[in-house]
């Protein structure tokens, strides 16, 4: 990726750096001027604490520009740049000359490989896909194909490219297929355990038959979730903010088709044309301390949000991590048709 596709002009959108970052997936945007002398930049993060904040996507890029970004020399080697970037816990660096013109890009993972996550990551795909019919009579939902492969095989592929090598899928439905097709892991360089679930538990249920219970915190997803989601970046998030449990969301906005008429009894008190209700909401991806599988009852039936509701009413801290990453939930066949015209191999 030329580190140029990450440059955006001073009157760029939240929206554009979006667009951009999803195009290149390195996580920043540098705007610069029309000749490349650096004026600030905006990380994926930059982008989280900004939706959290209340910004609109409409909103320019000045509102959250960080202008004291560290920048590298071209001088600079391999070694030292990596070393400054784990030192500041970054994973890009702008390199810039003398007069502060952008000459390159350091970026943290193509430096290094990614190191080895002790953390386990569990896949609910157990479910019947009953809105997905017929694709799924004879087919469970995680293997139906997009792009040539299984969903649950592009979401375990990611996963390792970022370090994650210990997976447990659950299963139930058509269960012995994915079983078959997966096996112990070990084709795609990983290792994979089963849960077994005699009935539907939803999607946290299954947790409370983990065996041992782990030791780290738990990443856990739905098995018909398409996302360029960072895995890693989310329970690096979780861990930083020292929570219990950590809900990635969406940001959904839909626009009411009449204009609304605002009351206090009888009385009109103001006109909106049309407004747009923003909502977050529930992407099916989490991070879980061990700590929180004990509000679970081994082979009770108990959704995610249920298990977070628990967790509230404890006292424990529950938050979420905001998406902007591409993300589609394979639910319906309109989905499924979908998928295969947008999914990359």
């Amino acid at each position: 990726m030329p580190w140029q596709r990450t440059v955006l002009p001073e009157n760029s959108t939240i929206q554009d750096a979006i667009e951009r970052m999803n195009e290149t997936a390195a996580q920043i945007v540098i705007v610069a001027s029309q000749d490349y002398v650096l004026k600030g930049t905006v990380t994926d993060g930059d982008i989280r604490r900004g939706l959290l904040a209340g910004v609109s996507l409409a909103s320019p890029l000045a509102a959250i520009l960080h202008q004291g970004a560290l920048v590298a020399s071209p001088q600079m080697s391999r070694e030292d740049a990596i070393e400054l970037m784990r030192a500041n816990r970054i994973h890009q660096i702008p390199v810039v000359d003398s007069q502060r013109r952008l000459v390159g890009l350091y970026l943290l993972d193509d430096l290094i490989e990614p190191e080895a996550k002790n953390n386990c990551m569990v896949i609910m795909a157990g479910g019947r896909g009953t809105r997905l019919l017929p694709h799924t009579e004879t087919c469970p939902k995680p293997l139906l194909i997009v792009a040539g492969k299984p969903i649950l095989e592009h979401i375990l592929t990611r996963a390792r490219q970022e370090g994650f090598r210990r997976f447990i899928i659950a299963i139930h439905y058509l269960g012995e297929m994915i079983k078959d097709h997966f096996g112990d892991g070990s084709r795609w360089g990983v290792h994979i355990d089963y849960l077994e679930e005699r009935q539907p538990l939803g999607t946290a249920g299954a947790l409370s038959l983990l065996q041992p219970k782990p030791a780290e915190p738990v990443l856990v997803t739905n098995g018909d979730i398409l996302t360029d989601i960072r895995y890693r970046e989310l329970l690096e998030f979780h861990e930083r903010h020292r929570a219990v449990a950590t809900m990635a969301v969406r940001l959904h906005e839909w626009q009411q088709p009449y204009g609304v008429v605002e009351t206090k009894g009888m009385e009109i008190v103001d006109f909106v044309e049309k407004p747009v209700v923003k909502s977050r909401v529930n992407a099916g991806i989490y991070v879980l301390e061990p700590s929180s599988l004990a509000a679970l009852v081994p082979g009770e039936f108990c959704d995610m949000p249920m298990l977070f509701q628990k967790l509230q009413r404890s006292g424990g801290r529950t938050i979420v991590y905001p998406m902007h990453e591409p993300w589609m939930d394979v639910g319906r066949p309109k989905d499924l048709d979908q998928a295969n015209h947008t999914a990359s191999p």
